[in-house]
């Protein structure tokens, strides 16, 4: 039996492993936590079938799927009538109220919020997604912004992103990129948020996300806790997908079938940085669904198979390989590790091969996670299971070798390299303070002191180390990035010259390697393409801007209540399928 609601409502509960940032898409910095919240409340155009495996497309907020030139070059949208905006104040004496003070979506509100991106006051470090598509006249006005110190000009019509009429958008490309289509199903890049409430809460708009999405946002303490409610003025949506031919998805199907989405009332989110109460809570009832920690991998699935008083328990099992990847990058511009030259390349390919990969898998993942050999990520195009590279490397001996070589040596006898010009070494890495970075850093400690180099490491919170990576104060860092695509493309554009400071975060910028990404992204998906993105791979193993670790296997529990959950590889905006039978008061 479930735990019962008090209020009587359905409520679902979840925790997050890091605090959120923002509910503003332009400022969130790429946060997945922060992006997995905004998808809940405001609405991209396109979404995904929840339950198709392939993954395919679907219109959300559009009537159909886009309309796309022949040439490729122009993407054509009609947005469907009917679709409100949750009550909020700021809509109060808006001219756009209809006669029962209702305001509706419009072509113009996803206008407006692509804009945002380009509006220099908020620094957005996803806005060079839109500044690919090269949309005419959005540079120009983003300069003029730049230059006069004036504020944005959300008013001058431009030729590259426009409403034709109150429900169709037009998106005109620069140049051809037959995948930035993928962008329209992100809510946290093209969600729709409207101008008036943008004006209304100015800087604080980031506590204050208004949506035509099936939740809003009901209380927020941050970096704690985080309330969504099921919004009043959500549509009647009603579930039509096509599951895939695994038998569970087809059986959720069925329960969904006919159903008005969302199914819940309420969704309590907690941040619970550490794994052991993040645990404890779930195996009490507490939550209704998680990823195993590592630590609790051979407790939970001993052997892969779910542990017998979990099964005891009604909970269920679902195992799947992510659509992810796990690394620590170098700053190109950092003075010890960055560069170009034969001994900074050396540094860091001894560094990455002075990692123990194996032993991070086998230690830290309790042997849930694959090893990588490149930046892209399983499910995407131009990730190869067969692929092999000196990235998964693990090669201590040839790493003493490469720094003997290039000049690291120890000059004054205490056990620790020197660099070339003799000045002290010494590796800064930037992590957390969770028991299970804690652990890492042990590992990279030990690894390191083997091949002779010196380690320190800076702790900090997720939201201060976002904000020292946005400006290039940081020498080596690590963390997780998540697919949104099925475009593997992305996972190039990490290391992307132009990108730098935005996704690519490494600040690396190599001509070769830019022309390379150019060339691949204006390609439509084929054997042609794929061999472009071959040899990207192989020039980012080859300086190693970023050492990638590893892509996640996770485990997911859910609670003998919880219903209808299919853990989806690129889609957020998933929490209106899920159902609880918790017996409320």
């Amino acid at each position: 039996m479930a735990p019962a609601e008090a209020s009587g409502e359905k409520v679902l509960r979840y925790a997050f492993l890091a605090p959120e940032s923002t509910f503003d898409p332009p400022s969130t910095n790429s946060d997945f936590y922060s992006s997995t919240l905004i998808s809940q409340i405001l609405e991209a155009p396109l979404t995904y079938d929840y339950l198709a495996r392939p993954v395919r497309l679907i219109p959300n907020t559009a009537q159909a799927l886009p309309q796309i030139s022949a040439d490729g070059l122009t993407i054509t949208l009609r947005i469907r009538p009917g679709i409100y905006f949750a009550d909020d104040a700021a809509f109060k004496g808006s001219p756009r109220l209809d006669a029962q003070g209702r305001r509706e979506l419009t072509a113009e509100d996803y206008v407006y919020s692509i804009k945002r991106f380009f509006d220099p006051q908020y620094a957005s470090s996803d806005l060079y997604l839109f500044e690919a598509a090269k949309m005419p006249g959005m540079a120009a006005l983003r300069e003029r912004a730049l230059k006069t110190r004036r504020p944005f000009d959300y008013d001058t019509p431009v030729a590259g992103l426009c409403a034709l009429d109150r429900y169709t958008l037009r998106i005109q490309m620069g140049e051809a990129d037959p995948r930035w289509y993928y962008n329209l199903a992100a809510p946290a890049l093209t969600g729709a948020v409207a101008r008036e409430v943008v004006e209304f809460y100015g800087k604080d708009i980031g506590a204050h996300p208004v949506g035509t999405g099936p939740f809003r946002l009901a209380q927020w303490r941050r970096a704690s806790r985080i309330e969504l409610v099921k919004s009043p003025s959500y549509r009647r949506r009603v579930y039509e997908g096509t599951p895939s031919d695994d038998p569970v998805a087809q059986a959720i199907a069925q329960q969904l079938k006919g159903r008005t989405l969302p199914c819940v009332d309420r969704i309590v989110v907690d941040v619970v940085e550490e794994a052991q109460p993040r645990w404890l809570t779930f195996v009490q009832g507490g939550i209704d669904w998680m990823v195993v920690p590592s630590a609790f991998v051979p407790l939970a699935v001993p052997g892969g198979q779910l542990a017998p008083f979990l099964q005891k328990k009604g909970v269920r099992l679902q195992t799947e390989l992510t659509a992810s990847m796990s690394m620590h990058y170098f700053s190109m511009d950092d003075p010890v590790v960055g560069g170009y030259t034969p001994d900074r390349v050396a540094l860091r390919r001894a560094i990455a091969m002075a990692y123990d990969g194996p032993s991070d898998i086998r230690l830290l993942r309790n042997g849930m996670a694959i090893p990588a050999q490149s930046t892209l990520v399983p499910h995407t195009v131009g990730y190869d299971d067969d692929y092999r590279s000196e990235m998964s490397s693990h090669d201590p001996a040839r790493a003493k070798a490469l720094l003997d070589v290039y000049g690291y040596t120890d000059r004054d006898g205490d056990g620790f390299r020197e660099r070339p010009n003799g000045k002290p070494l010494v590796l800064r890495i930037a992590s957390l303070g969770t028991q299970a970075d804690r652990a890492a850093n042990e590992l990279w400690k030990r690894c390191l002191n083997a091949v002779g180099l010196r380690v320190e490491f800076e702790v900090s919170t997720w939201p201060e180390l976002l904000k020292k990576t946005r400006t290039g104060a940081l020498q080596i860092w690590g963390y997780s990035w998540s697919a949104q695509s099925p475009d593997g493309g992305f996972y190039l554009s990490i290391a992307y010259g132009p990108n730098s400071g935005d996704a690519n975060d490494a600040r690396f910028s190599w001509p070769a390697f830019d022309r390379l990404y150019e060339q691949q992204r204006r390609l439509p998906d084929g054997p042609q393409r794929l061999a472009l993105m071959r040899q990207a791979k192989d020039l980012l193993v080859a300086y190693m801007p970023y050492k990638v670790h590893r892509h996640e296997k996770v485990a997911w529990l859910q609670q003998p209540w919880l219903r209808h959950f299919w853990a989806h590889p690129f889609m957020r905006d998933t929490w209106q399928y899920l159902d609880t039978e918790r017996v409320g008061a």
